[in-house]
């Protein structure tokens, strides 16, 4: 699996993008906080199980160490089970690194709970984005699943019904994505972009649906379109990219800025 370079270069490359794109809303310490929880966060399973291969087999220390491993090592486990208390500890943190004046936060004012609970979220799932890719030869369950999702049976055959289906749910991105976004009708580029977001996340579901019932629901399967794997893709971004990106822009807060517009 990747090692702590990926994981730390990964998070700290979006979080610094995140940055410059947010004009520093998503300050030095969202992007610290965040780079610590991609990389240090779930691998405290590994750590703790690796701590324990230290006593005999079968003791109450080595089956600790696979149960941190366990649930420790987890996209959501790790949220549930260290979600909070990491919370508190990286709220106490940010406080003591603005107060040395190590970590800057640009506006002054600690990171709350809640934006620190966010940013432990994005990093437990960016941490599973490089491993679900690149662990266990290439045959993670995750990995594997979302290959099972594609047509490996000779050549995919030629499904009229998903070429229309796909073709309009494609049509009506595209066209609604350019009507949302038409020029002068009055709208602010927040309200655009909200509106572009729902219609994603509307023709995305309908996209999985017709997938699922192709690839789960006919007997026999046949294949959703051709021989790509959308659904296991689709659902692999949305929870880890996409998912972990919004709790990002969750942990940024606007009310410390007022209107103030931060420079280029």
């Amino acid at each position: 699996m990747p090692g702590p370079g990926p994981h730390m270069m990964y998070a700290l490359g979006a979080g610094t993008g995140l940055m410059r794109l947010s004009h520093g809303r998503f300050t030095p310490q969202h992007c610290l906080f965040y780079a610590l929880n991609a990389f240090l966060g779930p691998d405290l399973g590994s750590f703790a199980e690796w701590l324990a291969s230290f006593f005999p087999a079968g003791t109450a220390g080595r089956r600790l160490g696979g149960l941190a491993m366990d649930f420790v090592h987890h996209p959501f486990y790790y949220i549930l089970v260290l979600g909070f208390p990491l919370s508190l500890f990286y709220a106490w943190l940010s406080r003591v690194l603005l107060s040395k004046g190590l970590v800057d936060t640009v506006s002054g004012v600690a990171l709350s709970r809640k934006q620190c609970f966010c940013l432990v979220a994005a990093g437990s799932l960016s941490h599973f984005f490089l491993d679900h890719l690149f662990e266990e030869n290439g045959h993670s369950s995750m990995y594997t699943w979302i290959l099972s999702t594609g047509w490996w049976q000779g050549r995919a055959p030629i499904n009229p019904d998903s070429i229309i289906i796909i073709g309009f749910l494609c049509t009506c991105l595209i066209v609604g994505f350019v009507y949302i976004n038409r020029v002068k009708h009055g709208e602010s580029i927040i309200t655009n972009a909200n509106k572009s977001l729902r219609l994603i996340m509307a023709i995305a579901s309908f996209y999985c649906v017709w997938c699922m019932i192709q690839i789960y629901l006919r007997t026999p399967p046949q294949p959703a379109i051709g021989e790509e794997a959308d659904l296991g893709v689709l659902v692999f971004l949305a929870i880890y990219f996409f998912l972990p990106h919004a709790f990002c822009i969750f942990s940024v807060t606007q009310k410390d800025y007022g209107n103030e517009q931060l420079p280029l």
